[in-house]
């Protein structure tokens, strides 16, 4: 059982039924078969770009949209609607009219953001209900010139796309909505909804007015492939993340995944780290370093407690959790080195993929436009398993550090 103290401890965690993880943190999520999975899934990725896939693993790119929407046709009543991921909560802001979307929603963004969807989704033919990010709307597209090229450009969130003069960039500084579709749900009512990562868009209707695409990825330039060297290089990196594998406790990789909290904490400290920009190197230091900012966190906790009852709930539950952190500082110590290994072979992958963009990114800094990555990719297994492909270093400390503006 939860106690209140466990669940003001883990409030930070993000709603399961719409987040993705990154694909090291499977090792968390999932223990023992998280790992097997991560190793299942750099397998496939492997071998798609070693050009030997049997479409064993699907991959689309994450577009750096904002905001996300969910729109369509309510199976309950044949209506359509738009809204945020919040129409999966448990209180649903389900839009149907603008009144609903003034009613539902506090941001004056997020709102105009909405009524644009409501006003020119319908004409586009969806039938069940589709999930994306918002690209532009009108009034977000502008001509830049960057590094002495003139672009057509969008800045939906950190990342800004930019676009060579070319008919597609006329197509899109002609829509009044840009959008990327990446999930469609299905299902007899909107409780029941089962969500599917392979989005078929081609009986939607084309109209000057939306500009939209799936998610897909699509080697324009033909260098998403692996030489030899390079699968050879990823092989033996998969093969070193098995060594690591064996040499860990297996019952303690459970008791992590098994518990909302230690799994939870670990999240949260590994995060904090990301957002400062750095990595984790020394898996000793990072390690000694999570179990005092745990112990420094319940503590707060216990102080904040008026009751003293209370307080003794939670002095039992930090000694019991931090005997726990205590106890298998060594084992923990493995489990980073095991992460460590998923992300250098994740970032050999990632550079692949994206040498392959034809669409240029950039993030503006003080000193102007920097090249950056694509914000990364999902790959998707043949069960429907997806994770993140994210450089996180160089893309999710940015994004940590943006102001959102579309979560009410």
């Amino acid at each position: 059982m939860v106690t209140p103290f466990q669940q003001y401890l883990t409030e930070e965690k993000e709603e399961k039924n719409i987040h993705l993880e990154h694909l090291e943190d499977l090792v968390l999520n999932k223990g023992i078969y998280g790992v097997n999975d991560c190793m299942d899934f750099l397998t496939s990725l492997t071998n798609m770009l070693s050009g030997h896939s049997k479409t064993s693993v699907n991959i689309t790119t994450k577009w750096d949209g904002a905001p996300s929407v969910v729109v369509g046709i309510n199976p309950d009543n044949d209506q359509f609607f738009v809204g945020t991921k919040s129409v999966f909560s448990k209180s649903p802001k389900i839009n149907y009219t603008e009144q609903d979307i003034e009613q539902n929603h506090e941001s004056p963004e997020l709102r105009d953001k909405l009524k644009i969807c409501l006003r020119y989704l319908p004409k586009i033919g969806i039938k069940g209900i589709l999930q994306g990010d918002i690209l532009f709307t009108d009034g977000d597209v502008v001509d830049k010139e960057i590094h002495g090229t003139i672009y057509t450009t969008f800045t939906p969130n950190t990342i800004t796309y930019a676009i060579p003069h070319s008919n597609l960039s006329q197509r899109i500084k002609s829509a009044k909505l840009g959008i990327v579709f990446h999930t469609e749900y299905t299902g007899p009512s909107f409780s029941t909804l089962r969500a599917s990562y392979h989005v078929d868009l081609g009986y939607l209707h084309h109209t000057r007015d939306v500009w939209f695409r799936d998610a897909s990825f699509i080697d324009e330039s033909g260098t998403a492939t692996f030489t030899d060297d390079e699968t050879k290089l990823m092989l033996g990196g998969i093969e070193e993340i098995r060594r690591a594998f064996s040499s860990i406790n297996h019952k303690v990789l459970q008791q992590i995944a098994l518990s909302d909290v230690y799994r939870d904490l670990i999240k949260m400290y590994n995060n904090s780290v990301i957002r400062n920009g750095s990595i984790i190197k020394n898996t000793i230091i990072h390690t000694n370093e999570m179990i005092r900012w745990i112990d420094d966190r319940l503590s707060a906790k216990i102080r904040e407690a008026k009751k003293p009852e209370t307080q003794r709930k939670r002095t039992q539950e930090k000694t019991n959790i931090m005997g726990f952190f205590h106890l298998h500082n060594q084992e923990l110590k493995l489990i980073f080195d095991l992460q460590n290994l998923i992300v250098s072979a994740k970032l050999i992958i990632l550079h692949k993929l994206s040498m392959a963009e034809s669409t240029k990114n950039f993030i503006q800094t003080e000193s102007g436009y920097k090249v950056t990555r694509p914000e990364g990719f999902v790959a998707v297994d043949r069960l429907g398993n997806a994770v993140k492909l994210v450089d996180r270093l160089e893309f999710s400390k940015h994004n940590f550090q943006i102001a959102k503006k579309w979560h009410k």
